[in-house]
């Protein structure tokens, strides 16, 4: 198969829908965390960068006075000031703009800066480094994610995709009109070396139930298996997905263990 090659920014602005629908939430546990350990009140400004439509922000809102979502793609932006509207929350600024782009935003001073899966896309080490002029004492640097690749056995149903994916898009992960690999330095080990060095790790697993079509959403939320990128294969690869799907399960149940990483860095 042949494709026509797009920017990261083009494929992310595609995923923006089924990102917002189909990506799981992180863990409530998370969220109580951050409450207790930076006392959380409703007073408090942080940062979410790389906020794509909100997953983080739009549940970390009730609990302080202001996030400020930052996001490269407009597409994203738009979806997640639809779903802040849609739940009436109405304390998220949403801002065009990157790790980059960060030192010359004016954000202010904020007490966290919390990232969902987006750090791994940035220079880490200059991003903590910028960040040591905004993030005010006692703050800290936050990651959340699903946990580092291979962390857990992937659910039988995960192979079926990438079976089908690889028929379509090849076996390595596509990035634009490239591919991916993740870093190899853990996010631990380049925050170890920058100014927010005191590092704690929390981890919560619980069990997701998908239907058919959830899991044929998800797939379209991922920047390697976008609409754009599979393009005028994407409706080919929705039928032979959701045909090896059922044929794994035809009662259209899928389930999987999720797990919320929280890796929490603060200055020592």
């Amino acid at each position: 198969m042949t494709s026509t090659p797009h920017t990261p920014e083009e494929l992310f602005a595609s995923t923006a829908p089924y990102y917002a629908a189909h990506r799981p939430r992180y863990a409530p546990e998370f969220y109580a965390l951050l409450t207790d350990r930076f006392g959380l009140d409703g007073t408090q400004h942080v940062l979410d960068l790389g906020a794509g439509p909100g997953i983080i922000a739009l549940d970390l809102a009730p609990l302080v006075g202001e996030v400020i979502a930052v996001d490269p793609e407009k597409g994203m932006l738009d979806e997640g000031r639809r779903m802040a509207a849609k739940h009436h929350i109405t304390n998220i600024t949403w801002r065009e703009g990157d790790s980059t782009t960060l030192p010359a935003m004016n954000t202010g001073l904020v007490l966290l800066t919390v990232m969902g899966a987006a750090y791994h896309w940035m220079d880490r080490a200059q991003v903590a480094r910028d960040l040591d002029e905004i993030i005010e004492p006692g703050g800290a640097i936050v990651l959340a994610s699903g946990g580092a690749p291979g962390d857990l056995e992937p659910a039988p149903w995960r192979n079926i995709v990438d079976e089908v994916r690889a028929r379509y898009l090849g076996p390595e992960r596509r990035a634009g009109s490239g591919t991916y690999s993740h870093p190899a330095q853990r996010h631990q080990d380049v925050l170890a070396r920058s100014p927010f060095s005191q590092i704690d790790t929390a981890r919560w697993d619980h069990t997701l139930t998908r239907t058919l079509d959830e899991v044929i959403g998800l797939q379209f939320s991922y920047s390697y298996s976008s609409t754009v990128q599979l393009g005028d294969y994407k409706d080919a690869f929705e039928r032979d997905l959701r045909q090896a799907l059922s044929e794994l399960n035809p009662e259209g149940v899928f389930d999987e263990v999720v797990r919320t990483e929280a890796i929490i860095a603060t200055r020592p």
